[in-house]
């Protein structure tokens, strides 16, 4: 169970990314007053446990039913992760991607603990797909429980970073946050690669 909880602390960490995260909502919830900025920053961290725990402990039987092989699942999420990292790289402005309509959405909307906070921008595909991973390559009882951990801990430490690392990202500035968040990228796309070649030895098992 250890092993498998300090391997999902690992992965979840640069995925998730919290400084990236801590920035993200220095700038959604620049609009809401001191009190309802508190209550979101909790909130976030609730909804990445539920989403993650969901996901760690259902996620095998949601590839059953689909009839997704762990190979697949391997290939497609490692695509995702690395999409993800090389996106942190290659500096791009946050919510790229999304239609005008989704920015001026998040950027008014009242609460943003779930969407956009929880997810995409910290729960999302890659982070999904990390967990579903990690929880099908080990089914036992005792390693889904270190994953749970590592995702609760993992939870907790974001909130308690969005509820008071705000002014640390408002000090660091978009330079500060840049380079941390480029050296999580490297990170991620290292991650990303690494599930990539698993998904590829187990869907093509000539290729070990």
């Amino acid at each position: 169970m250890l092993t498998v909880f300090v391997a999902a602390l690992a992965a979840l960490v640069p995925i998730t990314n919290p400084i990236g995260a801590v920035a993200a909502y220095a700038g959604l919830s620049a609009h809401l007053d001191e009190a309802d900025r508190r209550r979101q920053s909790w909130l976030t961290g609730i909804y990445v446990a539920a989403i993650l725990t969901v996901f760690a402990l259902l996620g095998t039987l949601i590839l059953q039913f689909f009839g997704i092989s762990l190979g697949a699942l391997q290939i497609a999420g490692g695509l995702v992760v690395m999409h993800s990292g090389f996106g942190m790289v290659v500096p791009r402005a946050l919510g790229a991607g999304a239609s005008d309509a989704e920015k001026e959405h998040a950027a008014t909307k009242t609460d943003v603990s779930f969407s956009p906070m929880a997810l995409p921008l910290i729960a999302g595909p890659g982070a999904i797909g990390v967990v579903v991973g990690l929880a099908a390559r080990n089914p036992g009882i005792l390693d889904r429980v270190g994953i749970v951990l590592a995702v609760l801990v993992i939870a907790a430490v974001i909130a308690v970073l969005l509820r008071y690392g705000t002014p640390l990202a408002e000090k660091l500035g978009p330079t500060g946050v840049g380079a941390i968040t480029r050296v999580m990228g490297f990170l991620i796309l290292a991650i990303g690669a690494e599930i990539l070649v698993h998904g590829l030895t187990a869907a093509l098992p000539g290729l070990a």
